[in-house]
């Protein structure tokens, strides 16, 4: 039996209570066991600093919703565009398991932003649901960037942040030196590392200039400029920051960065981005010949917030609604029960039997990495080594990094890492060195020079991944989510050879040296590093 919407608020409230409550539950509790592995993602990436700002997130979108709400009016007619919202949770579903099968918790998390908004378009229809937009697309902010672009962004900010702050500095007429992003002060010297980037506090000032420009009243050209805004506006703080820094070293000493001081500067330097921007939007209606005052241009009633959250009473019990949280709970349940096998162990050798002797070439002792730099590197296992060769004049360094599973963090570009470190990228380029080598198959590495100062180094490198050996960090990325998916497979490793380029001596005779402590390596990496 249907009841007419078109009956009065009081009779649909008393009809629909019950059912439509009850299964809108029903569907959120369907969505949060079938999205549970986005939201442990969301859990654990919370804990960091750079997104600690996320549980904020979903309670601010929700205020934004009830303020959208009250913009529009209550309508008792039966939804009948509900196509949109079905379309898009089928989609989330099929997005959440892609995410499920390839082990990729992020993608998961992803396709948890997509329900939400299929939610609405199902229980509002498309043309009430679409105006709920600026909430759903909020929840973006909530989540985790992959991590290759993560590194690529902080790797970024990392250089114009260094630059921009020994600008500074060299204005205050304090001698300085950049060398990647250490900064040489002479007596003591600054790693502006991933935690210097700006990332901790770019994402919130993000999230905060999108509420912003979201509550202003102003044009539509204002708020794209209060929106982006906010990235410049962090980025030049954050330099501000480590000019800061550098002029504390330089009179004080070290020890006054430890502790309390470096952790106010940073907040300091956040709630100085907020004052920014609202100096910008008081500027921009100054300009604009706008009359309204900052307080008056800024949407911040709260009133009848209560009122409009009571209007889920008024969702439907629609065929959509119930069956997206049947087919949820179903699907949820089927992959609980589903038969569990250990994932992401593969049989290989450790690093610590690999051969010291390749051939020719003696193998020094296995180098052990800083204990920040193992953190930083997140490895499973690692090598790092010297090779010498009797008849040659210089040695090659063999490093391989091995993870069990490449979705939590995984491998690390050295495009990103070597100009951290101060080493310039001189030229790069990405070949299939087969031919050049004779080899039976297609093997792919990246080929570059590298230098620091009046030092040069010829290097290989390249993603190996179940007996596939990938030059770009993005396709390996893809390859990644199909293995995931057809092997059940996120396990690989960098591989990285490097040799100094000598004074005497042309890049085509460091390369030579180079190929044969490759062609050596490569014979026994599968031993360490698994195929098929």
């Amino acid at each position: 039996m249907t009841v007419s919407r078109l009956q009065s608020p009081e009779n649909a409230i008393s009809a629909y209570l019950n059912a439509g409550v009850f299964w809108l539950i029903l569907a959120t509790l369907a969505a949060l066991l079938y999205f549970q592995e986005g939201t442990n993602a969301l859990l654990v990436a919370w804990q960091l600093p750079e997104y600690s700002h996320g549980p904020l997130i979903p309670v601010l979108s929700l205020l934004l919703f009830l303020r959208q709400l009250k913009e529009v009016p209550i309508d008792l007619a039966p939804v009948k565009d509900r196509g949109a919202g079905i379309i898009l949770m089928v989609f989330a579903i099929i997005f959440g398991a892609l995410g499920k099968l390839s082990q990729i918790d992020d993608i998961v998390a992803y396709a948890l932003i997509l329900w939400v908004g299929a939610l609405l378009l199902i229980s509002w229809g498309w043309q009430q649901g679409k105006q709920f937009w600026p909430p759903v697309v909020h929840l973006v902010y909530m989540l985790p960037l992959p991590g290759i672009i993560y590194y690529k962004v902080s790797a970024y900010l990392q250089m114009v942040s260094s630059e921009l702050g020994v600008w500074l500095l060299q204005v205050m007429s304090i001698p300085v030196f950049l060398e990647g992003n250490i900064i040489d002060l002479g007596v003591y010297k600054l790693h502006v590392a991933e935690a210097c980037s700006g990332l901790r506090y770019l994402f919130p000032i993000m999230s905060f200039s999108y509420i912003f420009a979201v509550l202003f009243k102003g044009t539509v050209w204002h708020k794209a400029i209060l929106l982006l805004a906010a990235v410049p506006i962090t980025i030049v703080m954050n330099s501000v920051r480590i000019a800061f820094a550098g002029w504390l070293v330089n009179y004080a000493g070290l020890e006054y960065l430890e502790g309390f001081t470096h952790f106010f500067e940073g907040w300091v330097i956040f709630m100085i981005c907020v004052v920014l921007l609202f100096i910008l939007a008081w500027a921009m209606l100054r300009f604009s010949g706008s009359k309204s005052t900052l307080a008056n241009a800024l949407d911040l009633d709260t009133s009848g917030w209560g009122k409009q959250a009571a209007r889920v009473r008024l969702i439907d019990p629609s065929r959509a609604l119930i069956l997206s949280a049947v087919i949820l709970g179903t699907f949820a349940a089927a992959w609980e029960l589903r038969p569990q096998a250990e994932i992401g162990r593969v049989d290989r050798e450790p690093f610590a039997v690999f051969p010291s002797r390749l051939a020719e070439w003696q193998g020094g002792i296995p180098e052990v990495l800083d204990t920040a730099v193992e953190v930083s590197l997140g490895a499973d296992d690692y090598f790092s080594s010297q090779f010498t060769h009797p008849e040659e004049t210089g040695p090659v360094g063999l490093f391989v990094a091995w993870y069990y599973d490449q979705t939590k963090g995984g491998i690390h570009s050295p495009e990103i890492c070597l100009p951290g470190a101060g080493w310039e990228i001189a030229r790069l380029e990405r070949v299939d060195i087969a031919p050049e080598l004779d080899l039976d198959a297609p093997f792919n590495l990246n080929r570059a020079v590298i230098q620091k100062g009046e030092t040069r180094m010829m290097v290989y490198y390249w993603f190996d991944q179940h007996g596939r050996r990938t030059a770009w960090d993005f396709a390996a990325k893809m390859y990644l989510l199909w293995d995931g998916l057809t092997l059940g497979r996120t396990d690989g490793a960098l591989v990285r050879l490097t040799t100094p380029i000598m004074r005497d001596e042309t890049e085509a005779e460091a390369e030579a040296r180079l190929q044969e402590l490759f062609l050596e390596a490569t014979n026994v990496m599968p031993r360490f590093v698994p195929g098929l």
